[in-house]
């Protein structure tokens, strides 16, 4: 699939300028609703649909459908993706009004990474192929884990990432409205939001790791592969504020999303000498195993309400008073000028 260098700075460029209506729109620390965050996610769930549709009347059903599959597969691991946000935000005691502003540097770092690992993919597979057998073993070994560990739940205070942010940034007690950094005494420090926002940076890193080789197992295309990867992101903020309140409801997600990965790491080993899998019924598969595990899950839990996360009995973080905010010294200072060059 030929794609011309217009064609991906266009999809850079819309991207880009969509990352910054969000932000503007979203520019004021306000609590976002349910109603505000099911417009959203239909916005951004019709543009990765709409570009789907695009690429199906430009290059044909066969890329159209291998966009869909990528699409399917990194949205419905973006749903697990989420969760670990709702329990990180719940875990830190981060307030509502401030969560937005994380998710979107959050989801700017996933682009970024994602766009790394997927050029890197790209190459190696290039280079040697052979690595698509290590790619077929690691969906199937992580299925499985999936599956056996499908009840557990993520500690943040257990992180890697956190422990040695905290051990070599010097860091707030408090937060301090939606700053990230704040001087104190001339000295800059980072506030627990910053370290809130590395941690989501390093869930989605370890998330890459599992669906880059998921989508290589259904399109061979790094165009589609990176449009699929970006859409499916570009809406993960919106995905939250909607889903976040409903963790205890998919109760057979993870369930489900072991097997995706289990069928496309299977399709991978196959395709590679032995048969290729028409990406229809690839398709046709994902799709089937999505939606089984969401409707047993809803109707297994018909009747229960949206309740968030059950929070910690003391909250790690305070946040900083009226008086301390109005105290704040400018985080970037003004260079002085040199009197002696003047004399």
């Amino acid at each position: 699939m030929y794609v011309p260098l217009w064609g991906w700075l266009a999809v850079l460029l819309f991207i880009v300028l969509m990352l910054a209506s969000d932000l503007f729109a979203h520019r004021k620390a306000h609590v976002i609703g349910v109603r505000e965050a099911a417009l959203w996610s239909a916005v951004w769930v019709a543009f990765g649909v709409g570009f789907g549709v695009l690429v199906w009347q430009l290059y044909g059903a066969e890329f159209g459908q291998q966009y869909f599959a990528g699409y399917l597969i990194e949205k419905s691991l973006a749903v697990d993706n989420v969760f670990i946000w709702a329990i990180i935000f719940t875990y830190f005691a981060v307030p509502r009004e401030y969560q937005h502003r994380v998710l979107f540097f959050g989801v700017l770092g996933a682009l970024v990474f994602r766009g790394i690992f997927i050029a890197a993919g790209a190459a190696i597979i290039a280079s040697a192929g052979w690595v698509l057998y290590l790619f077929a073993a690691f969906l199937l070994i992580t299925g499985y884990r999936m599956i056996r560990h499908r009840n557990d739940h993520v500690d943040p205070e257990k992180s890697r990432a956190l422990k040695f942010f905290r051990r070599h940034v010097p860091m707030t007690d408090d937060f301090h409205g939606q700053r990230f950094l704040i001087r104190r005494r001339g000295v800059l420090l980072a506030t627990p939001l910053l370290a809130v926002l590395v941690l989501v940076e390093a869930t989605d890193i370890i998330f890459a790791v599992d669906s880059i080789p998921a989508i290589f197992a259904v399109t061979d295309d790094v165009f589609l592969v990176f449009t699929a990867n970006a859409f499916a992101i570009l809406g993960l903020r919106a995905m939250y504020f909607l889903l976040a309140d409903l963790i205890h409801r998919f109760i057979y997600l993870k369930t489900g999303l072991a097997l995706v990965l289990i069928w496309v790491g299977i399709k991978m080993f196959l395709k590679i000498d032995i048969y290729y899998i028409p990406t229809p019924v690839s398709l046709a598969v994902i799709a089937a195993i999505l939606s089984v595990s969401v409707g047993a899950s809803l109707w297994a839990t018909r009747g229960q309400e949206r309740r968030p996360l059950p929070a910690p009995e003391r909250a790690p973080f305070g946040s900083a008073a009226p008086e301390d905010l109005e105290a704040l010294e400018p985080l970037w200072r003004r260079r002085q000028p040199n009197r002696s060059s003047h004399l």
